[in-house]
């Protein structure tokens, strides 16, 4: 193809926007920079940061993140002086690699605030290549890590990864490749190629991080039923306690100890009529319950008609999800302490209901024996779903031809990156742009178009005549 229009040259580095993460740069022995909170590190905290440690820390579920892989590094176009060595050719090197982002799962983390408080991350671009034939060093790879049971999504909601283990990891933003040096462009035709390839952008995007915690229990019901008190018997966990509706406003996890091993058991906050549509945050509580394998329906005794506060939050459930509610599942009466639950076990004819008392601990080891067992015979939902990681498809591998009513229009990251940085003026950069074109493959698409001698083919803004 051949240009029909004056090109600009190539463009002065971007520089970044303030506000995107700040890191120092690696090493060369350091090729990794890993991320976590920094809520574990809490070692000489001044004495105002440990006076607010009573405030409560709002638990964080949702972030979403805008990620920036590094760009490749430019490769060089010099040539090899010594004395004595006439006409030492072309020794540029290739530019380094942009670093990529990666997510990984951790038990260190409870929640996503650290993504509340940052949400622009970027990987370190490759260093330029030099002289001597000396590739440029690859930009250090960047390791978000996030809390067990994290989602990452797409822009459209698609899933991107589903990292539900601990150590499980998923590349989410590709560096850019690292540009040629001229070194690779001499030939039997080109002695002394005066031009390198630039590096490849890296891969921006924006994601969202969604949390939803895995548990072997889910203790679900409606608002000041008694479920933290609950959590708080059966295992070492010290949620919130308090007698009013609402105590609970984040999920809270414990680890029980039972005669099989030890199980995770979550509290859901409370649910009320309508949770399943939204109301009273149901949508944010029921989906922390949508990987437990077994759900324990807790209910108030000394309440008047405790069994319809039972049908109503069995109903918001099976309105959420209906195979959230074909869960194997545990009724759990407490308050038994009180009289008005004694009077209800009395005349209670409902089978499979554990009366209990959280603050007594009455009831407490038979339910913990039936949660064990329920837990043998239910299925693991995440096995069932989804438990491979997804590596995203590096951006910039796309090519796509459109016939238009004036031509063809090619666009795709590769392609438009190749003209942009390509010098039209130049006969020896010329030659090169239409190898790489071949290379690309865009000569090849644009003849499956249909494409003919003569025709406009616009490419990034600029537009060539088709010449085969």
């Amino acid at each position: 193809m051949r240009s029909s229009s004056a090109s600009a040259g190539p463009g002065s580095p971007r520089v970044l926007a303030s506000g995107w993460a700040a890191t120092t740069r690696s090493s060369p022995s350091s090729p990794v920079r890993f991320v976590t909170s920094g809520w574990a590190r809490t070692a000489g905290a001044s004495a105002s940061s440990t006076a607010n440690k009573t405030k409560r820390r709002a638990f964080v579920d949702s972030a979403r993140v805008v990620l920036r892989a590094g760009h490749g590094g430019r490769g060089s176009a010099s040539f090899r002086r010594e004395p004595f060595i006439p006409h030492g050719g072309p020794d540029g090197g290739d530019g380094g690699r942009g670093g990529s982002i990666a997510v990984k799962a951790t038990t260190q983390l409870t929640d996503l605030s650290l993504y509340k408080q940052q949400s622009r991350w970027q990987a370190d671009a490759g260093a330029n290549g030099a002289g001597g034939r000396k590739t440029g060093r690859n930009g250090a790879d960047l390791v978000l890590e996030v809390p067990v049971g994290t989602l990452v999504l797409d822009a459209e909601g698609g899933l991107i990864a589903d990292l539900a283990h601990s150590g499980a990891n998923a590349v989410v933003a590709h560096g850019g490749a690292g540009g040629r040096g001229n070194v690779h462009f001499k030939s039997s035709r080109r002695h002394a190629p005066d031009y390198a390839e630039p590096g490849l952008k890296g891969d921006e995007l924006t994601v969202t991080f969604d949390l939803k915690l895995i548990a072997d229990i889910g203790l679900v019901g409606p608002p000041n039923v008694g479920k933290s008190s609950l959590l708080a018997s059966l295992t070492a966990a010290k949620p919130d306690v308090g007698n009013y509706a609402f105590t609970t406003l984040d999920p809270a996890l414990g680890v029980a100890e039972s005669r099989a091993g030890r199980f995770v058991i979550a509290e859901i906050p409370g649910l009320v009529e309508g949770a399943s549509r939204g109301a009273g945050l149901g949508h944010r509580f029921l989906r922390h319950a949508e990987r437990t394998r077994v759900l324990v329906y807790v209910v108030d005794g000394s309440t008047t008609n405790p069994w319809k506060g039972l049908e109503d939050v069995i109903r918001e459930v099976e309105h959420f999800s209906p195979e959230l509610a074909k869960r194997p599942y545990l009724v759990a009466v407490n308050k038994v302490d009180l009289e008005e639950a004694k009077r209800l076990r009395r005349r209670s004819r409902r089978k499979g209901a554990h009366f209990i008392s959280a603050l007594t601990g009455q009831g407490l080891p038979e339910l913990l024996d039936a949660m064990v067992n329920a837990l043998a015979a239910a299925p693991d939902p995440i096995t069932q779903a989804r438990r491979a990681t997804v590596k995203l498809t590096p951006a910039t591998v796309n090519l796509v031809v459109e016939r238009k009513d004036w031509g063809f229009a090619v666009s795709g990251s590769r392609v438009e990156h190749l003209v942009s940085h390509t010098n039209l003026e130049s006969a020896g950069s010329l030659e090169r742009f239409q190898t790489e074109l071949d290379r690309l493959g865009v000569n090849e698409a644009l003849e499956a178009a249909g494409v003919e001698d003569g025709d406009t083919v616009r490419i990034a803004g600029i537009e060539f005549e088709y010449q085969p």
